[in-house]
C-alpha cells in the first residue's frame, strides 16, 4: 500500500467518525437492527395464530355443535376484512400525524402505506413490519366481539359493524393511546392493549349484546359448550400467541421484551389457577372450560402493564383478574340479564380495565416495577390511568350503540327465529361442522 493510499483511508475514516458523531441520536435511532427486525417479523406471526387459529377455535368450542362454522367463519371473514381496512386508511387514521387534528385522529397521508417502501424504517425496524404488526392487533379486537354474539347475528350484520367499528372506534382510541393522541400526551400507560383492545372490544360487546337481545332460552335454557376439547386447544394457542402479543409489543429484541414475556407467562398461569380453585370450592369440581377462561382473564389483564410490572405485579395481577373476572361472568349474566355469550366484557373488558388501573401501582419501582414517568406519583398516574379507560370506554360504547341501531334498522342485526332454531351454519353458510351420519 502506497504512503498516498494509506492516507486516504485515514482521513476516509476519520470522516466516517465524524459523520457519526454530527448525525446525533436521532439518526442512529433509525438505524435498521435485523435481531429486532427478526423478532417482531415472529411476534407479528404469534399475534396473528392468536386469532387464526387460536380464539377462532377458543369460541368455536364454547358455542352449539349447530354454531360452531359460523363462529369460526366470523373470526376468519373479521380478520380478511381487517386487513383490508387497515392498508386501505385504518393505519393512517391511527399512526399519521393528523396536523391540527392529530390530537384526535391521524391523517390520510399514509393511505395504501402510500411513502413506504421497504427501506422506511419505523425506529429499528422497517415501517413495513411495523404495519403488520400492528395489523394483527386491529384484526384480533373485532374478532373479539365476536363473543358477544354467537347464534344469532345476521353474517352481513358482523362484515358491516366490524367495518366501521374498526373506522370509528379503533382507529381513533388506537390513535391516542399509541399514535401520539391527547392521552399519549397525557402520559398514560398501555403497554400492549389493555385500554386500545380489551376495554374497546370488552365494552363495544356489552353495548352489542343489549342492542341484539339475548339468545332465545336464555338463562334458563343455554347449552353448555358442545366441544370443551375445543375451546381448550384454542386456548393454549392464545397463550403461547400471546408472547407475541406483549413482548412483542417492547418493538425490540432486548430485556424489556423478556420481562414482558415472563410477567404474561406469570399472570395467565396464576389467574388459571385462582379461577380453578374457586369453582372447586363452590361446585365442588374444577372445570377444563374455567381453567382455561381464568387464563386468558390473566393475560388480559396483564396486557397494559406487561412492559412495566415485575414479577410480583404479575402474580397480583393473576390473583385479582381470576377473582374479579370469574365474578364478573356470574354477575352480569344474573344481574344484569345480559347474554355477553362468551364473557367478552367480563373477562376481555374487566380484565383490561383491572389491569390499567393496577399498573400505576405495580410500576412503581417500589413494588419491583421498572419505575414509573419521572416526578410521577402513584396517584397521578392512576388519575390518568381512569381518564384514559372513561374515555375510550366512552368512546366504544356510544359509537357501537349507534352502529348497531343503524344497522339494525337498515340490513337488521338479528337471524330469524327459524334460522336461530336450525343453527347458522345450515342457515347462513349451508355447511355442518359435523357428519354424523
Amino acid at each position: 500500500m502506497s504512503f498516498i493510499q494509506f492516507g486516504i483511508r485515514v482521513i476516509a475514516s476519520i470522516g466516517s467518525i465524524i459523520t457519526v458523531f454530527a448525525s446525533g441520536p436521532a439518526q442512529a435511532a433509525d438505524k435498521l437492527n435485523s435481531g429486532d427486525t427478526a423478532w417482531i417479523i415472529t411476534a407479528t406471526a404469534l399475534v396473528l395464530f392468536m386469532t387464526l387459529p387460536g380464539l377462532a377455535l377458543f369460541y368455536g368450542g364454547l358455542v352449539r355443535a349447530k354454531n360452531v362454522l359460523s363462529v369460526l367463519m366470523h373470526c376468519f371473514a373479521v380478520a380478511c376484512l381487517a386487513s383490508i381496512l387497515w392498508l386501505v386508511g385504518v393505519y393512517s387514521l391511527a399512526f399519521d400525524d393528523g396536523g391540527s387534528l392529530n390530537a384526535f385522529i391521524g391523517g390520510l397521508d399514509k393511505m395504501f402505506l402510500s411513502g413506504v417502501t421497504s427501506v422506511t424504517l419505523s425506529g429499528t425496524i422497517p415501517e413495513t413490519v411495523f404495519f403488520m404488526f400492528q395489523m394483527t392487533f386491529a384484526i384480533i379486537t373485532p374478532a373479539l366481539i365476536v363473543g358477544a354474539f354467537p347464534e344469532r347475528i345476521k353474517f352481513s350484520a358482523v362484515l358491516l359493524f366490524s367495518l366501521f367499528w374498526l373506522i370509528l372506534v379503533y382507529a381513533p382510541a388506537c390513535h391516542w393511546v399509541w399514535g401520539g393522541g391527547w392521552l399519549a400526551e397525557m402520559g398514560v400507560m398501555d403497554f400492549a392493549g389493555g385500554i386500545v383492545v380489551h376495554v374497546t372490544a370488552g365494552v363495544s360487546a356489552l353495548v352489542l349484546a343489549v342492542v341484539l337481545g339475548p339468545r332465545r332460552g336464555f338463562p334458563r335454557d343455554i347449552r353448555p359448550p358442545h366441544n370443551p376439547g375445543m375451546t381448550v386447544i384454542g386456548a393454549c394457542m392464545l397463550w403461547v400467541g400471546w408472547f407475541g402479543f406483549n413482548a412483542g409489543s417492547a418493538l425490540a429484541a432486548d430485556g424489556g421484551a423478556g420481562m414482558a414475556m415472563v410477567v404474561t407467562h406469570i399472570s395467565a398461569a396464576t389467574a388459571s389457577l385462582v379461577w380453578a380453585i374457586i369453582e372447586w370450592v363452590k361446585f365442588g369440581k374444577p372445570s377444563v372450560v374455567g381453567i382455561v377462561t381464568g387464563t386468558i382473564a390473566g393475560l388480559a389483564s396483564i396486557t397494559p402493564a406487561s412492559g412495566f410490572v415485575g414479577p410480583i405485579g404479575a402474580v397480583v395481577i393473576g390473583i385479582a383478574s381470576g377473582f374479579i373476572c370469574q365474578w364478573f361472568t356470574t354477575w352480569i349474566r344474573s344481574t344484569w340479564k345480559i347474554d355477553d355469550s362468551l364473557d367478552v366484557f367480563a373477562v376481555h373488558g374487566v380484565g383490561g380495565i383491572l389491569g390499567t388501573l393496577l399498573v400505576a401501582i405495580f410500576a412503581a419501582s417500589e413494588f419491583g416495577g421498572l419505575g414509573l414517568p419521572q416526578e410521577t406519583s402513584i396517584g397521578n398516574q392512576f388519575f390518568v390511568q381512569v381518564i384514559g379507560i372513561l374515555s375510550v370506554a366512552i368512546l366504544s360504547g356510544v359509537v357501537t350503540w349507534v352502529i348497531a341501531k343503524s344497522l339494525s334498522v337498515s340490513v337488521g342485526l338479528r337471524v330469524s327465529e327459524e334460522d336461530e332454531i336450525d343453527g347458522l351454519d345450515i342457515s347462513a353458510h349451508g355447511e355442518r361442522a359435523y357428519d354424523l351420519t
